[in-house]
């Protein structure tokens, strides 16, 4: 037993000491090969899912594709699929290996991903190409996407990039990405770049070359500021120019997403993206998200004409920090892309002491209970404001309560939780001018948080990944054979 748990302990060493993914993920197969967790995986039974649920729908999906039987499989799968089918992706589930899952979830999705290929190569005598389209786009949207969010985190942003490094080298990024603040940047350097570009701009030299100097103090002047917004500024053009978010659109086809919150009263946060503000550049955008309120002015924003004129986008406004308003943005991205599934890199110094990066279920009444006093002190501590901003007639101390509102109000955790490590949650390096090697511990740092993720995310992305390729292909070749823009097949 002495020499079991010497292996374990050796083997968790190799896990925190790990300096790739590929090192990673081996130490985590050994350890759970010696601690048992395999014989845990191989085994169906567990209260944390409803395994004969799945167990059935294999065993359907295997006769199904023995007979290629498309229609039969076309119906299975209307019967049901969603990405927590049976409870199959359910965070308790976690806790019993270090790395994978039950073997039968991982069998149901290995059968679902064949049975998208068979509908998808289906002779068309027997399926035709619009009931193959009609298909994917039906299930294509009620199974939903997952999407990438960016939170606010001033310095900490860097850590984003490493989380966003270790999706990009993995083809995990999802195609729709919403920044908020320093997340905006990250956000909106995946929309602009391919794969490649991105890999070079990921690293700690470009970085630190970039933003070495973006805080520069100024002292409060006419624009009621701290810092001087010049260098940011610059760093922003050089990396995006005059890119419009549907410019952006079109190169990559990611659906960036960039929140930004108003400067007055009676004015809600705004998301700028290709379908809400094509015209929008990108830059501006970036700046005003960026806006942190008296740390840097707020922005007008602009936008690209047709015949390439710079103008002003929403004229007589001004936009600031939109982390204020809308740090994680799930609900309305939810609307716009059809997204039911959430991966959050999260830096904002507001919430990060507060959150744990699995949302687990309460497992006993003392954690049920303070769930709920938890909940009940965000309800009631709304309320008081609510109340207090009534009572106010400043206009300056009535907008600074709406903004403490919408933060406290905020959610700020979704599915996936990747985090900084504690010592990197310090104020220090919020409002710190970064030196080559912070913004190499951030990166580092965002990797290695990403690593233990990285399963569970290629687990939970991979069927609606794969339904939206195929019907990539399938409007391609539609727009082809009608002869129509290329373009216009991709912009679903």
């Amino acid at each position: 037993m002495a020499i079991f748990d010497l292996r374990l302990k050796k083997l968790e060493k190799d896990i925190e000491n790990a300096q790739t993914y590929d090192e990673y993920r081996e130490a985590c197969a050994a350890h759970d090969k010696i601690s048992g967790a395999d014989d845990w995986k191989a085994k169906d039974h567990s209260k944390d899912y409803d395994y004969r649920l799945i167990r059935k729908r294999v065993q359907r999906l295997q006769l199904a594709i023995s007979q290629q039987d498309a229609h039969g499989l076309m119906s299975i799968i209307h019967e049901g699929l969603h990405g927590n089918l049976g409870n199959i992706a359910s965070p308790a589930l976690l806790s019993h290996c270090k790395i994978g899952t039950k073997q039968l979830i991982e069998s149901f999705i290995e059968h679902v991903d064949s049975a998208l290929e068979h509908i998808f190569n289906a002779d068309e005598n027997e399926v035709d190409f619009y009931e193959k389209l009609s298909f994917f786009e039906e299930t294509a949207h009620a199974f939903g996407r997952s999407c990438l969010m960016l939170s606010g985190g001033a310095g900490l942003g860097f850590f984003h990039c490493g989380v966003v490094k270790s999706l990009n080298e993995h083809d995990l990024l999802p195609s729709v990405i919403s920044g908020a603040s320093a997340g905006s940047i990250i956000a909106a350097m995946i929309g602009t770049r391919s794969k490649q570009e991105l890999e070079t701009s990921l690293t700690s030299d470009y970085i630190y070359d970039t933003f070495k100097h973006w805080r520069k103090w100024s002292g409060i002047k006419r624009n009621k500021s701290l810092f001087d917004s010049t260098v940011l500024e610059n760093a922003l053009i050089e990396l995006f120019d005059v890119t419009t978010f549907e410019e952006a659109y079109k190169k990559t086809g990611k659906h960036i997403t960039v929140s930004v919150s108003p400067a007055d009263l009676h004015q809600q946060s705004r998301l700028l993206n290709a379908k809400t503000s094509p015209n929008a550049i990108i830059t501006q955008a970036v700046r005003a998200s960026c806006a942190v309120p008296v740390i840097f002015s707020p922005v007008q924003l602009r936008a690209k004409t047709p015949k390439g004129d710079i103008v002003p986008y929403i004229p007589n406004r001004r936009f600031a920090d939109g982390s204020l308003m809308a740090d994680l943005p799930f609900e309305r991205l939810a609307r716009l892309y059809g997204v039911n599934h959430s991966i959050v890199s999260q830096t904002n110094p507001l919430a990060v002491p507060f959150i744990s990066e699995n949302r687990i279920d309460p497992q006993n009444v003392w954690d049920a209970t303070l769930r709920h006093i938890s909940q009940l002190t965000k309800v009631n501590s709304v309320f008081a404001i609510d109340v207090v901003e009534r009572l106010i007639d400043n206009r300056s101390a009535k907008l600074a309560i709406h903004k403490l509102r919408s933060i406290i109000e905020q959610q700020y955790v979704g599915n996936i939780n990747i985090l900084p490590s504690k010592q990197l949650r310090q104020i220090s390096h919020v409002m710190a001018n970064p030196t080559r090697e912070s913004i190499q511990e951030l990166i580092t740092n965002g990797e290695r948080a990403t690593w233990f993720h990285m399963d569970v995310i290629k687990r939970n992305t991979k069927i609606s990944e794969r339904l939206r390729y195929y019907l990539e292909q399938l409007k391609l070749r539609e727009a082809r054979e009608l002869g129509h823009p290329i373009s216009d097949a991709l912009t679903y």
